[in-house]
């Protein structure tokens, strides 16, 4: 006898097939021991009959998961079983909670076929091989196919039935990465992605681009996103997927919408107690999903055809409206399979517009008005969350209105445009850009617009500054002084609201130009002296144009290119709030492959470098035309202004030769190494002539000690953060 448990959230069925005694079943083994324990309502399992027979017997059982929101979607399955007998005895009972009907007996001297047509159920046998009662952000959501976000595909246009090769899983998500704005995937292939990898290939308007290792390509996908509004990766089961965390866990700190796709194992293996390669050698298949749930903002196990099609969009969906990384795992078996739900051409996302409270908003920018009105010099700060937000040309707007002194954090440089004519530089506290934090923190009403706070931008929590003073927004909610917080009031609709009640004051930025001095230009040093990191930067300040991007990595480029002033169009971008070395090399592969157009002008330490370095090799591939200036002071520069020691210092490499054995005379590259000033000039005019067209790569040589005044002031007061004592207990 065999007994599985189906159940719905509407009824319940309970199916018992018995045999008669005439039923030639001739046991071989013992029934495998399945441990009984509860498994969670998403995971699908298909569980192995619990006998072997010598006579032909096959039950096919195919269950898939149904999720119910607020209305129960209804689809149907096919239970068929199917064996020849002698002259059986077979009684089929069906019994339900709603008392439907009990079934004839049928007796049969011949083949058997039985098909029976019910409400698709959601599978809830009593196999469980791993539970995901873990903790996770209660922001979070992890799906099977339930439907929080339906309003965010709207119908606009008739669909087109497609060809039946196009109507795959495989081929459903790739039309839609080139719907969101996606062209270029970056993968890692592995055996549980090969499929998936065939169809997006066979996508036009999709490329697929291989990277070295699976947490360049993560970031590679974030430098994409912050260049095209979304990225994407492809990598395949737990190796790949705990490789690619580090970047994701990065992205989801920036505030960046990526699509993590992982290839994952074959959907007839899930609940079959079965230990997979690839894994960590046991049989539950959910350790990468719980690692993955407190990085991204929503989770997919695509493990049946059904509901694949909504379980992709609601994803793709959720990533961009929460402006946060998702997951989807693709069961390796179903790429290639049509399926009706994949038959027609996706209709367009249409994402449902967030509205701000009318009242809320009335009421926020009534008394952010009354607080900055009554202001004697008042200040605008830029915080790094007005991408999210999609607020900075509101920001810009408020800042054409008022004529208060404009700065930005350090994490938002790039979001701000630095040509607008009352902006006065970066506020980073003890190590902002000249006279900027004086005027800052020396005026009696500040609004910061999408700030965020922590040990980095802070300076060690060293800001002077008063909450009492101050006007916090974030994306949906506003702070103003001791006074209540106003809930449900976007960024943007307040920016735009207040700019039309402000009075104008140009108090703030008229001292600014009182105390401002320019910026002395560094000591001219003798011909041919070593070169000095300052007049690196001096140098790469005359290269910037609108047509060109910067990157900078974790260390002194920090603090150096902060000092770099953008003109219009520049792009400009580094990643401050999760700091992880190396992150530069694959988010300037990501970066200059979603803007073409533009030339990535990239500065990259010597120790992060070392980290990601063979990446290098997938910009030649795709053609690109970056700049990277590889700035080799033998160590871990930032981490010595910390807190030094003897594991800062690092084995120095031939870093040009490294790139010209990974060039191998295949595409276009030029790399030089330079010791002074006059070999940099040379240098750069190659890079930006005779070389304009090709990957160039300037080794820079200085003295280890040789770091920007910024940094050993930030080092310090991070350092002293770092080392204070536990409280009195």
């Amino acid at each position: 006898m065999w007994l599985p448990s189906l159940h719905t959230q509407c009824r319940s069925l309970t199916l018992t097939i018995t045999f008669g005694d005439s039923f030639p079943l001739d046991i071989e083994e013992e029934a495998p021991k399945v441990e009984t324990v509860n498994r969670p309502w998403y995971q699908p399992i298909l569980s192995p009959l619990p006998f072997s027979t010598t006579s032909q017997f096959t039950i096919v059982f195919r269950l898939s998961l149904l999720v119910f929101n607020i209305c129960l979607i209804y689809s149907f399955y096919t239970l068929l079983i199917q064996t020849h007998i002698g002259v059986p005895f077979l009684i089929a009972i069906f019994k339900t909670h709603q008392h439907i009907h009990y079934s004839d007996f049928f007796s049969f001297s011949v083949t058997l076929k039985l098909s029976l047509h019910l409400p698709r159920p959601i599978l809830i046998m009593e196999t469980m091989l791993g539970s995901l009662d873990t903790g996770k952000p209660a922001s979070n959501d992890v799906v099977s196919c339930e439907n929080n976000n339906s309003e965010a595909i709207q119908p606009s246009v008739p669909s087109t039935t497609l060809a039946n090769g196009d109507s795959t899983l495989g081929r459903h998500l790739a039309r839609r990465l080139v719907q969101i704005g996606v062209t270029d995937v970056f993968s890692v292939p592995g055996d549980f992605n090969l499929t998936l990898l065939d169809h997006l290939i066979a996508e036009p308007k999709l490329n697929v681009i291989g990277c070295c290792n699976e947490l360049n390509s993560g970031y590679a996908a974030d430098g994409y996103a912050r260049a095209r509004g979304v990225g994407a990766c492809v990598v395949t089961f737990t190796v790949g997927g705990l490789s690619v965390i580090n970047a994701i866990a990065g992205a989801y700190s920036e505030n960046l919408p990526l699509i993590c796709i992982v290839g994952g194992p074959n959907s007839n293996d899930y609940g079959t107690n079965r230990i997979l390669h690839h894994t960590i050698g046991l049989s539950d298949f959910s350790q990468e999903l719980r690692c993955f749930q407190t990085v991204t903002c929503f989770q997919a196990v695509v493990n049946h055809l059904e509901d694949a099609h909504e379980q992709i969009d609601t994803a793709i969906s959720t990533a961009l409206k929460e402006s946060k990384p998702v997951y989807i795992s693709i069961s390796c078996n179903l790429p290639g399979i049509p399926h009706p739900t994949f038959s027609r051409e996706p209709v367009p996302f249409s994402l449902s517009p967030k509205l701000s409270n009318k009242m809320g908003l009335e009421a926020a920018v009534e008394a952010a008005a009354e607080f900055l009105n009554k202001a004697v010099k008042p200040v605008l700060v830029g915080g790094p969350k007005l991408r999210v937000a999609t607020a900075s040309d509101a920001f810009v707007e408020l800042a054409d209105a008022c004529g208060y002194a404009l700065a930005v954090m350090p994490s938002a440089k790039g979001q701000v445009p630095e040509h607008h004519p009352h902006f006065i530089g970066t506020y980073w506290g003890a190590v902002s850009t000249g006279f900027c934090a004086e005027i800052v923190e020396s005026a009696d009403a500040y609004l910061f617009a999408g700030p965020i706070f922590n040990d980095y931008s802070s300076v060690g929590y060293s800001l002077l500054l008063k909450k009492e003073k101050a006007i916090i927004l974030q994306p949906d909610r506003v702070l103003i002084g001791n006074g209540p917080a106003f809930g449900c009031v976007l960024m943007k609709d307040f920016l735009r609201a207040l700019a039309k009640r402000i009075k104008q004051n140009k108090n703030s930025y008229e001292n600014y130009h009182r105390i401002f001095v320019p910026e002395g230009h560094p000591l001219k040093g003798a011909p041919r002296a070593p070169l000095r990191v300052n007049i690196l930067f001096q140098h790469i300040q005359k290269m910037l144009s609108g047509d060109s991007a910067v990157i900078a990595e974790t260390g002194d480029s920090w603090f150096n290119c902060q000092k770099l002033k953008l003109p219009k169009g520049c792009g400009y971008e580094f990643q401050m709030q999760y700091g992880s070395i190396g992150w530069s090399v694959g988010a300037t592969l990501g970066y200059a492959q979603a803007v073409p157009e533009k030339r990535v002008i990239a500065c990259i330490g010597d120790g992060s470098f070392q980290v990601t370095a063979q990446d290098v090799t997938t910009m030649l591939r795709c053609g690109q035309k970056t700049i990277i200036f590889l700035i080799n002071n033998g160590g871990y520069t930032i981490e010595v202004e910390i807190h030094d020691g003897p594991y800062n210092v690092i084995k120095n490499w031939n870093y040009t030769g490294l790139v010209d054995a990974i060039h191998n005379g295949e595409g276009k590259c030029w790399t030089t190494k330079v010791f002074c000033e006059e070999e940099l000039v040379e240098a750069i005019a190659t890079a930006t002539g005779p070389k304009n067209d090709s990957l160039c790569f300037i080794e820079v040589i200085v003295h280890k000690d040789d770091t920007s005044k910024e940094l050993l002031e930030w080092g310090s007061r991070v350092s002293a953060a770092n080392s204070r004592p536990p409280n009195p207990q």
